[in-house]
């Protein structure tokens, strides 16, 4: 196993391939055997190294616990005991390796329905409101921007009392958007449970399917929590927020048939000539 210890994912491996079909068991054996290798494989590799099925891969990786194998990936991943000597003197290229890593754990584990359904709510909707605080906030502003380039009206007020005050005034045709890593802020619960109260419905994307935002919601973006725990910003799980907002922008723009050539003056105007 060439300088592995028994990280939390091997334990895992190791304690599950018992309740394993034969096939699956071959799968957990091969990354108990390899995992260096392992980890820079694609599901198609470790199928071909086991000699079974992509799908059975990810089938092997979730009856042990994981999402799937990227998550298993992962995993592997943060039980180096230290960065490759490649990796160690280029931290700016680990910042980059860890997003990877991130965005790939968020294709995998974002449900493309409730992405569909997110759509299909908001292009019923009379008015949209994004609420969120603190570090939701960033993704929730950059979303109300390009949602507008789309010619929907959107109210993504920065101040949680506006957020309050605005939830107050929606009704049943209006739709409450909220994005929280937790799931749990206090200030954005309070404005989804006063949409909700009013009849609005509430989207949520988090990275806590059991959260209280996620149990009040309408439709739930689960985008699963990425990297390192953080004690501040959890920014990797950030960026599939980011990429979950702009996923509902993109289908909604092919849903509404909206295009942004009518915008693109306002880019162009704001331009300076040069001197």
């Amino acid at each position: 196993m060439s300088g592995w210890g028994e990280s939390s994912a091997l334990a895992r491996l190791r304690a599950g391939a018992a309740r394993l079909g034969p096939s699956e068991n071959r799968v957990a054996q091969v990354v108990l055997a390899r995992p260096d290798e392992v980890v820079d494989w694609s599901t198609s590799e470790l199928a071909a190294a086991a000699s079974t099925s992509a799908a059975t891969v990810v089938r092997a990786c979730q009856n042990l616990g994981f999402r799937g194998f990227q998550h298993l990936r992962l995993e592997l991943a943060r039980s180096v005991p230290a960065l490759p000597a490649d990796r160690a003197g280029d931290p700016v290229g680990a910042v980059f390796d860890d997003a990877i890593d991130a965005l790939r754990l968020g294709r995998e584990s974002i449900d493309p329905a409730a992405i569909a359904r997110a759509v299909t709510v908001i292009s019923e909707a009379e008015r949209l409101v994004l609420v969120g605080t603190g570090f939701s906030s960033p993704p929730l502003q950059d979303a109300a921007l390009r949602f507008s380039t789309l010619g929907r009206a959107v109210e993504a007020p920065s101040d949680v009392l506006a957020q309050q005050f605005v939830a107050h005034s929606l009704g049943s045709d209006d739709v409450c958007l909220a994005v929280s890593y937790s799931g749990a802020n206090a200030h954005s619960l309070a404005a989804c449970r006063a949409a909700a109260a009013r009849g609005a419905r509430v989207i949520v994307i988090t990275s806590f399917a059991r959260s209280p935002l996620a149990r009040l919601a309408d439709v739930v973006i689960v985008a699963p929590p990425a990297g390192e725990a953080h004690g501040v910003d959890p920014f990797l799980s950030r960026l599939n927020h980011f990429v979950a907002l702009q996923a509902v922008h993109s289908l909604l723009a092919q849903r509404i048939g909206s295009s942004v050539d009518d915008m693109r003056h306002v880019v162009a105007d704001a331009l300076a000539d040069e001197a």
